[in-house]
């Protein structure tokens, strides 16, 4: 009779168990989905829920940043002989140093930046990508989630970089989504130093069918712009 029991009780904390997780792993999806700002007033999404993008079928190897938009750069481009690093913070989301790549195209083993977007500090646009997943597995130190939680970065958070022996301090001004199609979010915009970083969203959803762009812009003392070079 115990043992009969024991196999109830045992039968109903694993049904249980097994709700939570998968509350876990639906919930955060399906709550970014249905929230016309994406859970955050920041965000202007310029895209249409039934909206889809042809080419990103099929099982895709999201840890490699080649396979982040479609007529962007390829593997090829990524690699380099040699590769440089730098890094990065951000305090709102307890990332502190993170390593990002030039050269390189692993998100599982840091940040990696896109090829041929500029340099920090430099006028242009410094494209950052970075892996996520679903944000209850956040660890700020964990290079396959760190971006998990970039969904929740606002207008006027600070992004700081270290590049070269010199720290340059970023704002957040905006935040939007592009289908993996749209790489005019990859483009050059010389009027100031810029830094640009890309995630997938919405967070934890295998198919990855959107990306999340979080767009700052260098805060400029004057001791600071003499290193803002064309």
């Amino acid at each position: 009779m115990k043992k009969s029991v024991l196999l109830k009780i045992s039968a109903v904390i694993s049904g249980i168990s097994g709700i939570i997780i998968l509350a876990g792993v639906a919930i955060p999806i399906l709550f970014y989905k249905s929230s016309p700002i994406k859970g955050n007033p920041d965000i202007v999404s310029p895209i249409a829920e039934k909206e889809s993008v042809k080419g990103q079928e099929g099982e895709i190897d999201f840890t490699k940043a080649s396979n982040w938009f479609v007529g962007g750069a390829t593997r090829e481009d990524f690699s380099a002989e040699k590769i440089s690093y730098y890094t990065i913070s951000i305090p709102r989301l307890k990332i502190e140093n993170a390593t990002i790549a030039i050269g390189g195209e692993d998100l599982s083993k840091s940040l990696v930046q896109y090829p041929g977007t500029a340099l920090p500090g430099k006028r242009g646009n410094s494209v950052i990508f970075g892996h996520s997943i679903l944000p209850i597995f956040f660890n700020p130190k964990d290079y396959i989630s760190i971006f998990s939680t970039l969904p929740t970065l606002k207008a006027g958070d600070e992004i700081n970089v270290n590049y070269d022996g010199v720290s340059y301090k970023y704002r957040v001004e905006n935040m939007f989504e592009v289908l993996p199609t749209d790489i005019q979010v990859l483009e050059q915009d010389s009027r100031d130093s810029f830094l640009t970083l890309i995630t997938c969203v919405p967070p934890g959803d295998p198919r990855k069918p959107r990306r999340l762009v979080v767009r700052a812009r260098i805060v400029s003392p004057e001791n600071l712009n003499a290193n803002i070079g064309n």
